[in-house]
């Protein structure tokens, strides 16, 4: 790699990181298009939608340890919830990783564009917000909350996302969890989830090794700043930023699927 083509990736890590720590998801929902658009823009060789899913599974392990730790001592990280909804989709996630390598790469575009407008519906759709309280003082319906996160680790796992952008609109709508409560415990439980993609993905040889090392210290570096940004930010301002960023992502997806 040149010293240009390992800039680039490096932003493109930073970005999504920073934006990981921020609304709480693991960065695959940004990083995933810009890895695979900006490089051939910019001339370098294109990834395929199996390396840039393969990059972006190991990626956000790391980026959701360092988010994580941001949030320690906060009393936003709902220990239990993590529990039930981690295990789940971390074997969720697992399975969808290892499935990946046997789908052609138009799938794996169209499963996230699909997962990317389910998100953007799903956090826009009008509802009561939940006033914060402690997380430890929050009931949940656990069959439910284990059911959705498997559901969304098998989706998830296919390209090489955590599901945090799915985590988040389901804590909020359905689970009906306070916001700050909700970001500080998807990326929980993003970390759980990539566990799995992560080992599903290498074990399918899906890994382009030297760009991931690339953004994995734009990971450790951006995410904690992020969290630490976004524990101060409005939680209106947060959720619109997260609505918006999947909603351009996945027009983007959408119009390369559809258009070009």
């Amino acid at each position: 790699m040149d010293i240009a083509y390992i800039f680039t990736i490096f932003m493109i890590g930073f970005v999504g990181s920073f934006v990981s720590g921020l609304v709480g998801v693991g960065g695959s929902i940004i990083k995933y298009p810009m890895l695979l658009f900006i490089p051939p823009v910019l001339g370098f060789t294109a990834l395929t939608p199996h390396e840039v899913s393969g990059i972006s599974a190991v990626q956000v392990f790391f980026a959701t340890i360092a988010g994580v730790w941001a949030y320690k001592g906060t009393g936003y990280l709902h220990r239990k919830l993590i529990l039930y909804m981690g295990g789940s989709i971390l074997l969720g996630s697992f399975i969808g990783a290892f499935a990946s390598g046997f789908f052609p790469e138009e799938s794996i575009n169209l499963v996230y564009a699909i997962l990317a407008t389910i998100a953007v519906v799903m956090i826009l759709m009008p509802r009561k917000e939940t006033p914060d309280r402690p997380a430890h003082l929050i009931e949940f319906k656990k069959p439910l909350a284990s059911g959705l996160s498997f559901a969304v680790g098998v989706a998830s796992g296919i390209v090489g996302a955590a599901g945090s952008f799915l985590l988040i609109p389901i804590m909020l709508t359905v689970l009906k969890l306070p916001t700050r409560v909700t970001i500080a415990t998807s990326l929980a439980v993003t970390f759980l989830s990539s566990i799995g993609s992560t080992v599903g993905k290498v074990a399918t040889d899906q890994v382009l090794y030297a760009p991931a090392a690339v953004m994995i210290i734009a990971s450790l570096i951006a995410s904690p700043i992020g969290a630490k940004v976004g524990q101060k930010t409005n939680t209106k301002v947060l959720q619109w930023v997260l609505a918006l960023l999947i909603l351009g992502t996945s027009v983007q997806i959408w119009y390369n699927l559809i258009v070009a």
